[in-house]
């Protein structure tokens, strides 16, 4: 029953949220490959609250289920070139941490600061579930990039980094 209980303050507190957003601005979402920066999958809206910043997905074309979803370091979607091949959207560097974090725990851990919720994508490819990430605002992911990742993410550093693999889709709000 507490379970239920949770659900229903959870859904009920997303429309608060939602009701007492501000300062919201969006960010183009492009699919991305070792090839570089591609077509527009939708956008990502995000905006201040009094509990964090609440990241409202518009996507399109991505598989079904759960993928890693993430603040990285860089306004910068091109591949780079690690480890001898290019990369998808590796420019856009590591998740973001500006204390250094040097972990991975989620949004609602300590770890890196760029965590956000799990992205969950629907049966038709399309993403429009709010995400509330306590510990950014709208001002944190000024020139970095937003990145979505091919699988979910574990949150766990070891025994592999389980931020969701291959980066398929990224936008930048910045530069």
């Amino acid at each position: 029953m507490s379970y239920l209980r949770n659900l229903m303050f959870a859904v009920g507190g997303s429309f608060a949220l939602i009701a007492s957003a501000q300062a919201a601005q969006e960010i183009e979402m492009h699919e991305v490959d070792a090839q570089g920066v591609g077509d527009s999958i939708g956008t990502v809206k995000i905006e201040d609250t009094q509990y964090g910043l609440l990241v409202t997905p518009d996507l399109t074309g991505l598989s079904p289920g759960a993928h890693g979803f993430h603040v990285h370091e860089n306004a910068n979607c091109e591949p780079l070139e690690l480890n001898g091949q290019q990369t998808a959207a590796a420019a856009a560097g590591g998740h973001y941490a500006p204390d250094q974090a040097g972990t991975h725990q989620g949004p609602y851990g300590q770890g890196h600061l760029g965590d956000l919720p799990i992205l969950m994508v629907d049966e038709e490819g399309g993403a429009t579930t709010p995400v509330l990430a306590p510990r950014l605002k709208v001002s944190d992911l000024e020139n970095r990039a937003v990145v979505v990742h091919e699988g979910g993410d574990t949150y766990f550093d070891h025994p592999k980094l389980g931020g969701g693999g291959s980066r398929i889709a990224c936008g930048t709000l910045g530069k």
